[in-house]
This record gives C-alpha cells, sequence and structure tokens, in this order.
C-alpha cells in the first residue's frame, strides 16, 4: 500500500488523542477468558443477547463466569437497538446493579448490551460472533426509533474494558458475514488519509495521530494479503493463521482507524445507499466497499490503481456496481437521491476538498460506466 500519513495540517495545532479498549482477546477458545475479564470489574455480569446468540454462547459464558467467581444473569434482546427496549431492559436488570454487561452478537447485539451498559454504569465485554464491522472495539452505539430510521449516536463515557473475539464462532458464520467486515475495514486507510489531509476531528474530538495512519494501512494490508483465504477457512468452518490476521484486521484495527482516525466519503455514501431500493438491504460493509469506489474516483486516484482494486474486490465478491448492491438499473433520479443524502453525512467534510452532489453523482456515473464496459467485455 502506497498511502502515508497527512505530513501538512490543516489550521493550528490542537490536541491529538488516541483511544481504544483496554483489552482485546482473540482467538479459538477466547471465550473461555470472558470470566476472568468481567471479574476484573466486580462480581456481577449481565450478558444480553437474542435467541440465537444465547444458544451460540451462554453456557460457555456461564461457565466462565462461574469459575472466575462471577454471578451471571441473562436478559433477552428483542433484535433491536430503540430507546424503549432500552428502556425495558434496564427497569428489568437495574436492581441487579451488574458491574460488566456481556454485549454478545453482532452489530445491534453489541450495540444493545452497550446501550443497556451505558445507562447503568457498568462496564462493557464486547463479544463479537461475526466480524462484520468495527463495533467492538468502539465507544459509539446507534440507537433506532420504532420505523427503523437512525435516530441518534451516542457515546459511552470510555471504550470497551475487553473485546473478546472467539475465532472458532467467527468461523461458523456465514462467509457474507466477514465479507461485510472486510468491506468496512478496507477503506479505512483511504477515509484516514483524507480525514486527516482536511484537518477532520476523530470520534473523540481531537486530531488523529500518526499511530492511527499506521494501523490503517496495516489493516489495508492486511485485508489485502488474507482475505482470499480468510474466507475459504469460513467456507471450511476451521479457523487458521488468514482468518485470524483477516478478523483482526477487520474487527481490531478497523474499530481503531475509524474512532481515531475519522471517516470520509466511503462512509457518508451510506447515508444515500440505505435510501434506494436494493442497496438498502444490503449489509453495511457492502455499502462502504461501493462507497470507497466513488471515493477513489473523487480522489481522482489513477485509473490502474482503482482498476486492481476493483480485480481484487471480484475476486472475492465484493460489490463493484450499484446492481452488485441490489440496485439494478440505477435511474437518473436514484443517483441524484444517493448524492444528495450522501452531502448530509457529517464525514463528507472529512475530504482534501468541497464537494457537492453533482461531483458525487458524476463519481458514481463514473464507475457505473466502467462495469458497464468491463461487463460487456
Amino acid at each position: 500500500m502506497t498511502t502515508s500519513p497527512a505530513t501538512a495540517s490543516v489550521g493550528a495545532p490542537r490536541l491529538r488523542v488516541f483511544g481504544a479498549p483496554l483489552r482485546y482477546i482473540q482467538g479459538p477458545g477466547a471465550l473461555d477468558s470472558v470470566g476472568a475479564q468481567a471479574a476484573l470489574t466486580g462480581r456481577v455480569a449481565l450478558l444480553v443477547a437474542d435467541r440465537v446468540v444465547l444458544q451460540l454462547v451462554e453456557d460457555k459464558v456461564r461457565a466462565s463466569c462461574e469459575a472466575a467467581g462471577v454471578r451471571l444473569e441473562v436478559a433477552l434482546f428483542s433484535g433491536e437497538v430503540t430507546p424503549p427496549e432500552i428502556d425495558r431492559l434496564c427497569a428489568q436488570v437495574r436492581a441487579l446493579a451488574p458491574t460488566a454487561v456481556i454485549a454478545a452478537g453482532g452489530g445491534k447485539g453489541i450495540d444493545i448490551g452497550k446501550a443497556v451498559a451505558h445507562a447503568l454504569g457498568a462496564e462493557v465485554v464486547s463479544v463479537p460472533t461475526v466480524a462484520s464491522n468495527d463495533a467492538p472495539t468502539s465507544k459509539i452505539y446507534v440507537v433506532y426509533d420504532d420505523s427503523h430510521r437512525l435516530l441518534a449516536v451516542e457515546h459511552m463515557d470510555r471504550n470497551p474494558s475487553a473485546v473478546i473475539v472467539d475465532t472458532e464462532l467467527i468461523a461458523r458464520a456465514p462467509a457474507r458475514l466477514l465479507l461485510a467486515g472486510i468491506g468496512d475495514a478496507i477503506s479505512k486507510t483511504f477515509e484516514v488519509e483524507q480525514c486527516q489531509r482536511a484537518g477532520g476531528a476523530n470520534i473523540y474530538g481531537g486530531a488523529g495521530t500518526l499511530a492511527a495512519s499506521a494501523l490503517a494501512a496495516l489493516c489495508y494490508d492486511m485485508l489485502r494479503a488474507n482475505a482470499p483465504a480468510a474466507l475459504r477457512a469460513v467456507e471450511r468452518q476451521q479457523p487458521d493463521a488468514a482468518l485470524e490476521n483477516c478478523v483482526e484486521a477487520a474487527v481490531l484495527l478497523s474499530g481503531m482507524c475509524f474512532e481515531n482516525g475519522g471517516l470520509s466519503i466511503a462512509h457518508a455514501m451510506t447515508r444515500g445507499l440505505t435510501a434506494v431500493r436494493g442497496a438498502r438491504d444490503a449489509l453495511h460493509g457492502l455499502q462502504v466497499a461501493y462507497g470507497l469506489l466513488v471515493q477513489l474516483v473523487l480522489e481522482e486516484r489513477d485509473l490502474a490503481f482503482v482498476q486492481e482494486l476493483v480485480g481484487f474486490y471480484r475476486s472475492i465478491g465484493l460489490p463493484t456496481a450499484l446492481a452488485d448492491l441490489g440496485v439494478t438499473a440505477p435511474t437518473e433520479a436514484e443517483i441524484q437521491q444517493i448524492a444528495e443524502l450522501t452531502m448530509t453525512a457529517p464525514h463528507v467534510r472529512n475530504f482534501q476538498r468541497p464537494l457537492d452532489a453533482a461531483q458525487i453523482a458524476a463519481a458514481i456515473h463514473g464507475i457505473e460506466a466502467e462495469q458497464a464496459i468491463a461487463a460487456a467485455g
């Protein structure tokens, strides 16, 4: 990867801020350590998960907590992170006064655990059962309204006290979920670079660090080197070195990159993509992967560089056109809608120059035309 940290700053120097989870534990059988990590916070823990995830993790979590001398209670998550659901769970367990909330599952499963812990003043131990996103390490969580529309992005006081990634669980999850995690993570080196060039703030409100840039470059390199073999490992349901490297990139590095380095156009694009037919149902990481191609066009990257990345996308199944996200024969109105809604995302400001909807629409047209030519040839 040839991108390098920004060497120029915008405006006066300001505080550089770097945050991370206190402990990150990854590998086959990592779930056995959850009790010891919960015990570092106190003697009462709450496991929050939906019914499917409980079947996957409850027995091991309970045995681990018992071995560590931690009392464990369970709260069943309904599946949507809404204010009424947060209030319901908090009312159910407030008298328990847990010192740790073990948040298990995918993105929403971890977010509901964070929300409950935040409301109760407890620490978070996140236990991702898929590697589809970068939520496990971060201090933020997303809340939706009853119509499943984004309501707010909330911030805990600090990052999780522990992140426990059992790759035996990850290897048994559908391969498309790991693919989404790869798509979410592969954009980070480019988004961090743009955020720093624009002088944008990271999730902590400070300037990005050189460490964030270095981690973003490492994240990209690890994905490029390991993603194909990692996906094959998931098809075999057997963790190996490639899967371990890919999961570390998609969970740990990706999470630290977006919080400490910042986001840009690739993630801003999800505001528009979630509003149009087909794409609204695509996994977040697949939307981000397409958004990265649009960002690279806006950056005026060398065509050969973009084409080489597109080749990598195709080799593992990442989307290279709107049709791959479910938007067959996109209309001009749909492309314009995507572009206009992208402009409403705060990350759109984290770019080397000011943009408008017309430029974003033109970049989308460029990607679509290029892929149409490639398909015809």
